[in-house]
């Protein structure tokens, strides 16, 4: 389909491999099973290379530190999203389960922050 007859969502989904926000709570429910399916395949890999490489307090560090990372990022994101939402006016549910998301994942970095600072506390008591 030519650019001219497509909209600037169409083709900015098309250019980046973003899906279309789907419209109804079928296709919503079978894109959340997607995303679960996609994330638990991914995650045996995951495990098999967390469990080999963190062999010590120090070791795990990094992996905290970059998960944190991008949560915090994407929790920024979301509050522009909650902020967006508020002032169009969407309905009161939809802003009330973004205000959700957004102090829980700023309770989620917070935690990472102190999962952090015991991987150093560790590191130092043991002496190395």
């Amino acid at each position: 389909m030519p650019l001219t007859r497509r909209s600037l969502m169409d083709a900015a989904a098309a250019r980046f491999g973003w899906r279309r926000a789907p419209g109804d709570t079928t296709e919503v429910d079978a894109l959340l099973t997607e995303q679960s399916e996609a994330a638990y395949t991914a995650a045996a890999d995951h495990a098999a290379l967390a469990t080999a490489k963190n062999t010590d307090a120090l070791a795990v560090q990094p992996g905290v530190l970059d998960a944190r990372g991008r949560i915090l990022a994407e929790v920024l994101y979301l509050e522009g999203v909650l902020t967006g939402a508020r002032n169009r006016g969407l309905p009161s549910e939809v802003i009330e389960r973004l205000e959700d998301v957004v102090d829980h994942g700023h309770e989620l970095t917070v935690l990472l922050s102190a999962a952090v600072r015991s991987t150093a506390a560790a590191h130092t008591s043991s002496g190395n």
